[in-house]
């Protein structure tokens, strides 16, 4: 199982509109870019939909870095978001919180991690378990 995450609560009391260029970003060929930004951006209106049920957590660990999510990376999770086949989950299982990928199969749920040095946890009615809350974004420092 993975470390602890930390997890805390978004500050919603200020907004900070961060400048927007109007142009996109190539990531192939190279295009000529406005010099001048069109419009302001908050990311909390942007990465929050729900915020009474919003939190932000820290990775710890490197059971997802095949998936591109390393230790110290944050998260941005949504609790009021119904789970579904295939999410990428915070869960809570005896006692400890991990972020797998969460597959519903017959009678039994899959955490999956993306490192092959990680084993799949099978989670049962013998399970104390939850989803806690699913993953809407990830936030990485380049």
């Amino acid at each position: 199982m993975s470390n602890n995450i930390d997890i805390f609560t978004p500050d919603d009391g200020n907004s900070i509109e961060i400048p927007l260029s109007g142009e996109r970003v190539a990531a192939g060929f190279p295009s000529p870019a406005e010099e001048f930004t069109t419009q302001g951006l908050d990311l909390n209106r942007k990465l929050i939909k729900n915020p009474a049920s919003t939190f932000y957590a820290r990775v710890s660990g490197l059971s997802m870095v095949d998936e591109g999510i390393n230790d110290g990376d944050l998260l941005v999770i949504d609790k009021s978001i119904e789970p579904y086949d295939g999410c990428l989950a915070v869960c809570f299982i005896d006692g400890e919180f991990t972020l797998k990928r969460f597959e519903k199969h017959d009678g039994y749920g899959l955490l999956v991690p993306a490192n092959k040095e990680f084993k799949a946890i099978k989670v049962t009615a013998d399970n104390d378990f939850c989803i806690w809350g699913i993953v809407t974004y990830l936030i990485k420092k380049v």
